[in-house]
């Protein structure tokens, strides 16, 4: 369950209030705009987007799940600072209002990256109040990675539209880089005569419906709490039927569960990024290949 933002957060409030009439700083002293994102994914994008024309501070450290995120004195000061601030949405980021509240900024530019998109539901008990109705891991899909480039462009559009040809230039530039690796997976899924595979954490679920795919998962949408020996039972019975031979495990989600699930029924764990965090010295492009690599590599087995 996510924490109550701090005490320490918000008597920020008061700071601010007194501080607000100062001017802002929402450009840094190299006249570069500050770009406040939540987490790694969204600041690949941001980096892609604009380029040598901003500078990005990223709230949740690697690590770190999004969801258990609890912002600083320090990160409520940053976005105090910020002319953009950008979030993933579809309920990711449950404290973001009240940090943005905290910060009282009455110039920051607010970037929904999965505005316009068409969101799957969870069918998870863990989609409550804190976190909506909706699955949220839309960065995990290539055609979602181009609707949240192109929203932090026109973002950056806004905050300065003095480079709006820049920015849109490098939209283009990198939404063609995800547009090519999406048509390359989409020819070798479509030959796949197998369309399912077995996850720690039912994150992807976007690039399910980008393939035609399916994924069984050990853990759900948020990867709150343990699953149940039911749970885990049908997963195991799941996998002999099924004769699966790969287990997909993530470093941040259980994987001492989804280890011993690939014991069980004799397969072996295979690495999945959800580029939440940086991970590896890999961009967002090399990650997302690699995740569709092996994922094509366990519908053969």
């Amino acid at each position: 369950m996510l924490k109550k933002i701090t005490a320490a957060v918000l008597s920020l409030l008061t700071v601010l209030s007194f501080s607000s009439c100062a001017g802002k700083q929402e450009t840094s002293e190299s006249g570069k705009v500050k770009v406040t994102v939540s987490f790694n994914a969204l600041k690949e994008f941001t980096a892609a987007v604009g380029g040598d024309k901003v500078e990005i501070s990223t709230m949740v450290p690697d690590g770190m799940e999004p969801h258990d995120f609890e912002p600083k004195a320090a990160d409520i000061a940053a976005l105090s600072q910020a002319k953009v601030f950008v979030i993933n949405g579809l309920g990711m980021e449950s404290w973001a209002e009240k940090a943005v509240a905290a910060a009282g900024n009455d110039n920051l530019i607010q970037v929904n990256a999965s505005k316009g998109a068409t969101p799957l539901k969870s069918a998870d008990d863990s989609a409550d109040e804190e976190h909506g109705q909706y699955d949220p891991h839309l960065w995990l899909s290539l055609k979602g990675a181009e609707i949240e480039v192109k929203n932090i462009s026109d973002g950056l559009y806004e905050a300065d539209p003095a480079n709006a040809e820049y920015y849109k230039k490098n939209c283009e530039s990198y939404t063609a880089k995800l547009e090519s690796l999406f048509q390359e997976y989409k020819t070798k899924f479509s030959a796949a005569k197998k369309k399912t595979f077995v996850t720690g954490h039912a994150a992807f679920a976007y690039l399910c419906r980008d393939f035609g795919l399916e994924q069984s998962s050990v853990e759900d949408v948020f990867a709150e709490g343990e699953p149940s020996a039911k749970k885990l039972a049908q997963l195991a019975d799941y996998c002999k039927k099924n004769n699966v031979k790969t287990v997909f495990v993530e470093k941040m989600v259980s994987p001492e569960i989804s280890e011993t699930l690939a014991r069980q029924v004799g397969a072996k764990t295979v690495a999945i990024y959800t580029m939440e965090g940086a991970e590896d010295n890999k961009s967002y492009l090399d990650r997302a290949k690699a995740n569709l690599s092996a994922i094509e590599a366990s519908l053969k087995e």
